[in-house]
């Protein structure tokens, strides 16, 4: 993100290169921090209604007996409703793990369930697709890999008629998805990848949101980088994902989670970030930004946090991109908006989710880098003081915070003039009281820049005993060259 040579520190001061040169090298790392991923997890859909009917039974654990029974009257019963029914005791059986162990050790038993699954008959189909689930949400790879064989159907049924079909068959690809590679090294050339493109444009939220959570779990294999996300981003579905990310009346809050995670896994990867860029992706984003910020204002709803947090990492990664300069993003629209929405966020995190507003800040510190008009934007909101408040909130925080006023007083002069001297000598006095390193090392980059661009700044530094403050960290391996280097600036200039 940051650009210019590579700069060298010199023991009588230091310039404003050398701050941007080891301010690139932390942002890199910080960058990479920003790209952790949501843990995986795998879900289980049950028909509650059905639970309850059956009274909420304890699950028992079935023998080989019981399964090949079970099997044998699912396939050869006289009766459709006793073929069902030994289905539904079958499924029940298999929501403990010991049954499933024993199921796929079972000679023929996948071979019998994939042959139900393909029956013409609609329940007895379902029914085995449901056991098919449970097995799915085994945590052990063993039972998913055993599932192997019944891959190809699962995705031919994605094309069927029935949502609530299409939508088991999505959750319990999910599922096996996460659970093995080997799954997933059979699902590429079965063309899942196509089939969830097609799916993407079922008018069904249900369908969509458990589309996103298969799609989801794809990206997020190690694999993925190098076999997947090509596929993905040759595919039709980026843009698909960008349309359901696009604010207004038809914006799902829970397909809109699922798909911006999806958005932020494929960023992750960096394997085309620019073609998402040329697709408007940070259009579409910026604009969700300020419709989020809209909606905290309105509603008390707990989950939009949910959705806040994968925009605000989609925005700040993009942003990192040198094609984000050339095609533009947010930078569409107007600066001031963008940062009141941002700042609006802020306060919600602050407020709600606290651990969010490293997010947040990471975003500001992605759009002042290297934009002149935001730093304006931040001086003329007058949301420098806001800033200054949440150093408080937490190390993490403070550093980001810091990091951002570095930002706006590297501009130059007159940015300076504006930040000094209010609440920040005094807010950096109380920085400089602090035993965090990383604190205390952007406190005295900060006060570097101001030094360098505010006539008067070292000598009020000076007055305020700032000498005393500096030489606690004297002896700091991490800080000593730069605090000797600010302290040699106050002094000499």
């Amino acid at each position: 993100m940051w650009r210019g040579r590579r700069g060298l520190l010199r023991p009588s001061g230091c310039g404003v290169e050398e701050l941007r040169c080891r301010r690139r090298e932390r942002e890199a790392a910080l960058r990479k921090a920003r790209r952790e991923q949501q843990l995986v997890s795998k879900r289980l859909l049950r028909d509650e209604a059905t639970e309850e009917a059956e009274g909420g039974r304890v699950v028992v654990i079935l023998g080989e007996a019981q399964i090949q029974e079970f099997l044998r009257l699912a396939q050869r019963g006289i009766e459709e409703k006793e073929r069902e029914r030994a289905l539904v005791s079958l499924r029940r059986g298999l929501q403990h793990p010991e049954t499933q162990q024993t199921f796929i050790r079972l000679e023929g038993s996948i071979r019998t369930l994939v042959g139900l699954l393909t029956s013409n008959k609609a329940l007895l189909q379902l029914e085995a697709a449901r056991c098919l689930h449970e097995l799915s949400h085994s945590e052990q790879s063993a039972v998913a890999e055993a599932c192997l064989p019944a891959t190809s159907y699962l995705l031919t049924y994605l094309s069927g008629h029935s949502s609530d079909f299409i939508e088991l068959c999505l959750y319990t690809l999910g599922n096996l998805i996460v659970e093995s590679e080997a799954v997933r090294r059979q699902l590429l050339p079965q063309g899942i990848v196509p089939a969830l493109a097609a799916c993407i444009q079922s008018p069904h939220l249900t369908v969509l949101e458990a589309l996103g959570y298969a799609l989801s779990q794809l990206l997020q294999a190690k694999e993925a980088p190098e076999k997947i996300i090509p596929l993905v981003l040759g595919s039709t579905l980026p843009q698909h994902i960008l349309q359901l990310l696009q604010p207004g009346p038809k914006l799902n809050l829970g397909v809109a989670v699922e798909f911006a995670w999806c958005l932020h896994y494929i960023i992750c990867s960096q394997v085309n970030n620019a073609l998402l860029i040329t697709q408007g992706a940070l259009t579409t984003l910026g604009l969700l930004l300020l419709d989020l910020a809209a909606a905290v204002q309105r509603t008390e709803d707990a989950g939009l946090e949910l959705l806040v947090c994968p925009v605000v990492r989609c925005l700040s990664n993009l942003l990192t991109e040198a094609a984000a300069e050339t095609v533009g993003g947010p930078m569409h629209l107007q600066d001031e908006r963008v940062l009141a929405a941002l700042f609006i966020l802020l306060q919600f995190f602050l407020h709600k989710q606290p651990s969010l507003l490293p997010e947040g800040l990471w975003l500001l510190n992605n759009l002042t880098a290297n934009s002149p008009s935001f730093c304006t934007s931040l001086i003329s909101l007058d949301l420098i003081e806001p800033l200054l408040h949440l150093l408080s909130v937490s190390n993490v925080v403070s550093v980001l915070v810091l990091t951002v006023l570095c930002n706006v007083a590297e501009k130059g002069p007159a940015y300076c003039q504006h930040l000094w001297p209010g609440l920040l000598l005094p807010t950096l006095l109380d920085t400089l009281a602090l035993s965090d390193t990383e604190v205390v090392g952007q406190s005295v980059e900060l006060l570097q820049l101001l030094f360098l661009y505010q006539p008067g700044a070292a000598q009020a530094f000076l007055q305020q005993s700032g000498l005393q403050a500096l030489q606690r960290h004297e002896e700091v391996a991490q800080l000593q060259d730069r605090v000797h280097a600010l302290q040699q600036t106050a002094l000499h200039g």
